[in-house]
Parts: C-alpha cells; sequence; structure tokens
C-alpha cells in the first residue's frame, strides 16, 4: 500500500445545504438523499468540518443563463414543464423509470449545480485551493438529456465556469463505477478539457458506453480517455489500471485543474454495481488524485460525489474519507466510527452500521513496470486504452 504524504491544508470549500436534501425522486428510489445528510453528519461527528480552513459555503439555485452554459435552452424548459407540470419528456430523458418527474426536479437539480459552480468560483477567486460537493457528480446528464438519476451536469458546468474564466486546460477525472458518459459528451470536441473515465465495462452495466476507441472529436482526439475495466474487478486490478493510465496522461496534458466525480458505487457492497472495491481503496484513490493535484495544478482540486446506493454502510464513511482528503486532514484507516454517529442512523433508521472507517483490506497492486500478463482481464483492458490514447500523446503505449 502507498502511504499517502503529509501536506500542509490549504483553504478548503465545502459544499452543505440541507435543501440539497430535496432532490428526492421517489420514496424508493435509489438514489435516496439520506445519504447526503449521514455524509454531511459523520464529517461533523468526526471533526472534518471544523478543521480552520475549511469553510461550508450554501448552495444556491443556478440560473438557467448558467445552466445554458452547458445545457440546451429547449432542454432547460422541458426540466422546468417537468418541475410544474408534472410533463414527461422522452426526448429528454425526463419521466423515465431511472429519472422521474417530481415538483422538485429542476429546483433540486440548480442547486447541486450551484454548489459545484461555487466552489468553481471560490478556486478562481483564491478564496479557496480547494473544494467538495458530495451532492454533486450528476455525470450522466447530457447537452440535452438527463440519465441515470442526473439532470444537470454539475462538473461540466463548473468546468465551463473556469474555461470562461481563463483556465487553459482542465482533467475531469471519474472513478464512478459507471461511465461518466454526460460529461464526455459535453466536451468531447473540447480539447481544453480531459475527461477520463474509469468505470465497469459498458457491456454489463448502464448506460453501455465509455470503450476505449471513444477518444474525443476533431481537435480534441485524445482527451476522451475511457478504461473500461470487467466485472468483478477489486482493489488490486482497479488500483492497477489506474495507475498504470492516469498519471501519465493527467501528466501529459499539464491540467491547471483537476475536478474529480468520486462515485462509491465500485464497494463490493453497492446493490447497482458489479465491481468488488473496498472503502480502503476509494480511499486511497482520493489519496492519488490529492498526488496529481499537488504535483501538476498548485492543489488545485473539487471533488463532487456521484453514484453510491449502499447508504448507510459505505457512502458516509467513503465521502466523510474524500471531504478530509481534500481538506487536507485526511482521517487515519484504523479510526473508530464516533459512536453518536453509529447511536443516530440506529435511532433513526434501524440500521446496525460499521464499527470502523476501513474495511480491513490489504491494498496492493502491481505496477505496470513489472510486466503485462496477456492472460489477466484488467491488463487486456488497460492496454486497449493505452494504444488508443497515449500515441496521441507521445507516450509509448507498452513501457511509459
Amino acid at each position: 500500500m502507498i502511504q499517502p504524504s503529509p501536506r500542509t491544508p490549504q483553504p478548503t470549500s465545502v459544499v452543505w445545504d440541507p435543501a440539497l436534501l430535496n432532490y428526492k425522486f421517489t420514496a424508493t428510489h435509489p438514489m435516496d438523499p439520506v445519504r447526503l445528510d449521514l455524509t454531511e453528519r459523520l464529517c461533523r461527528d468526526l471533526g472534518v468540518l471544523d478543521a480552520p480552513d475549511v469553510t461550508v459555503r450554501p448552495a444556491d439555485v443556478l440560473e438557467d443563463h448558467e445552466l445554458a452554459s452547458v445545457h440546451d435552452l429547449e432542454y432547460i424548459a422541458a426540466v422546468h414543464a417537468a418541475a410544474e407540470h408534472g410533463t414527461a419528456s422522452a426526448a429528454h430523458g425526463l419521466g423515465t423509470e431511472d429519472t422521474p418527474v417530481f415538483p422538485g426536479i429542476h429546483t433540486g437539480a440548480a442547486r447541486i449545480a450551484g454548489g459545484t459552480r461555487q466552489l468553481a468560483e471560490d478556486l478562481h477567486s483564491g478564496a479557496a485551493v480547494r473544494g467538495v460537493n458530495f451532492a454533486g457528480g450528476m455525470h450522466h446528464a447530457a447537452r440535452a438529456r438527463a440519465g441515470g438519476f442526473c439532470v444537470y451536469n454539475d462538473a461540466a458546468v463548473a468546468l465551463q465556469h473556469l474555461l470562461d474564466r481563463g483556465t487553459a486546460r482542465a482533467v475531469y477525472l471519474d472513478v464512478d463505477a459507471h461511465h461518466g458518459d454526460g460529461t464526455q459528451e459535453i466536451f468531447y470536441s473540447d480539447p481544453r478539457v480531459m475527461t477520463i473515465s474509469m468505470h465497469q465495462s459498458g457491456t454489463t452495466l448502464y448506460p453501455g458506453t465509455g470503450f476505449p476507441n471513444e477518444t474525443g472529436g476533431g481537435e480534441a482526439e485524445g482527451t476522451a480517455v475511457n478504461i473500461a475495466v470487467p466485472p468483478g474487478t477489486g482493489d488490486a486490478g482497479y488500483l492497477r489500471a489506474f495507475h498504470a493510465v492516469v498519471p501519465p496522461l493527467v501528466r501529459a496534458f499539464e491540467p491547471e485543474i483537476i475536478i474529480s466525480q468520486h462515485g462509491c458505487d465500485s464497494h463490493a457492497e453497492d446493490p447497482l454495481s458489479d465491481l468488488r472495491l473496498t472503502i480502503d481503496a476509494q480511499r486511497q484513490l482520493a489519496h492519488d488524485v490529492s498526488h496529481l493535484a499537488d504535483e501538476l495544478c498548485e492543489g488545485r482540486w473539487i471533488a463532487t460525489g456521484g453514484g453510491g446506493y449502499a447508504i448507510y454502510d459505505v457512502v458516509p464513511r467513503s465521502w466523510s474519507h474524500l471531504t478530509a482528503i481534500v481538506a487536507g486532514s485526511p482521517v487515519p484507516l484504523k479510526t473508530a466510527v464516533p459512536g453518536s454517529w453509529r447511536d443516530y442512523v440506529r435511532t433513526t433508521y434501524q440500521v446496525e452500521t460499521p464499527e470502523q472507517m476501513h474495511d480491513d483490506a490489504e491494498l496492493w497492486w502491481r505496477s505496470w513496470e513489472l510486466g503485462y500478463d496477456p492472460e489477466d482481464a484488467i491488463d487486456r483492458a488497460v492496454v486497449q486504452t493505452r494504444k488508443e490514447i497515449f500515441p496521441l500523446w507521445g507516450l509509448d503505449p507498452w513501457f511509459d
């Protein structure tokens, strides 16, 4: 296991507003906002939000003209119609089983987007160097279509806000179990943004996209990167694939900022994917992104949540680790989950939760430098991506 190096905490904005809990589709929908409330409570009970360099920011509802920086006006109007009149729109992905309409659909989605856009403005103005919106990460929302529980793409709004204010190059890095198809679509032909998505293969999981040959359009060829891992991938394979592809490409691209999406539905207990990661590996991935931000972007990094449907056992622990790492004050793995938090979940939801902030995993992965195994499905997935992308950046697909 790679031990994270100590770093000096930097000004960090964390988005939280109880109104974010109003983004709720139905009583039985998998994306239950309870996961957000429990994450914020666990962060507070761990002392993460009390650090002197952390500022908790409200989440304002984004105006339509700001949403229109990445979404079509006709689509925004369709979302308003869904909120005001319950109008479904198959053409815009509204009113489906995944993304049903409800009265607060516009306001709730626009508030999430407003939170991540506020983080972008904080970084642009210098008010913060880092930011977290664990309610964000709505990566399936495309320019003119909702999908996969996502209505407005908050990370795309934040990216465009920074580009419009002079950012020359930005990396969007997505480690959700599902392909970040909406964000990729929005920036597919923009050479200023490299979108990297690492996910369960689209042959076995929604949305059925995210293959290595999706590499970007026109002058942006090489800026869409997809690592499609097989179902059943666990810590060692996932971390091997990440380190074999992501750091070399991010270094070659030389971004000024990283915006990442940390859907924790890659966990072995999540009901909506077939990956087998632990909390320990998800925490390690957050450290790995932190290191890249420090190395290449003078620390500038915005992290969002995303998928995650084991709402009691997994999501709060994973995103509390994420928030603490972004803030520069990581919670040690061998930390007990605060009894006050466990008591609250037991009393409120009649659920027993884990006693520790870790899954007691033995993190280890083979470096790509140790060689390629053609019999290994992870290695075949890595090679497919490296062969498609690395030569476009002057990198050798076998040795860099």
